[in-house]
């Protein structure tokens, strides 16, 4: 098998510009690359840590579980506190939005949990957030309207019960 060509250090500033454009045309898949190979060689780089996590999070509507995981294994990573609050929200919102594309059954109740899983992140994040920074606010406040909007998300326990065959 072919061995991966290392960047340079260089390199890494136009890398990263790269991958936020593949994030944004939609291509997490190059978006994440890059990242990996920024990552190779300056592995506690915060930028490439973030675009990692969030191409991750951008991929689970194809690949929900794997991406998941993979993101929550970055979390770690940021080195900042209020970051690995705030990112661990965004992992649980993202999730609970595939989940409902996706719609398998029970998606209502899976995509309530995380959405309330992610609201205690953010609440988490608010209690530490630097100064004139409401981007908790704002991920908070969009939670609560999607629960609002969407009948399905329920508690598992709240679910009409189907009647049961006789």
């Amino acid at each position: 098998m072919d061995e991966l060509k290392p960047i340079t250090r260089e390199a890494v500033p136009a890398a990263l510009l790269k991958a936020e454009r593949y994030r944004l045309i939609g291509d997490p898949w190059s978006a994440e690359s890059i990242c990996l190979d920024v990552l190779e060689v300056e592995p506690d780089n915060q930028t490439a840590l973030v675009t990692l996590l969030l191409a991750l999070t951008d991929e689970m509507t194809e690949t929900p579980a794997e991406s998941e995981s993979r993101a929550r294994e970055v979390l770690p990573r940021l080195a900042d506190p209020y970051k690995r609050a705030y990112y661990a929200g965004i992992v649980c919102e993202r999730r609970a939005k595939a989940q409902l594309k996706r719609d398998p059954p029970g998606a209502g109740a899976v995509a309530y949990a995380l959405l309330r899983e992610a609201m205690g992140w953010y609440e988490r994040a608010e209690a530490i957030r630097p100064p004139k920074n409401d981007e908790t606010l704002l991920r908070w406040n969009a939670c609560v309207r999607l629960l609002r909007r969407r009948e399905q998300l329920k508690p598992r326990g709240d679910e009409e019960s189907e009647p049961g065959l006789e």
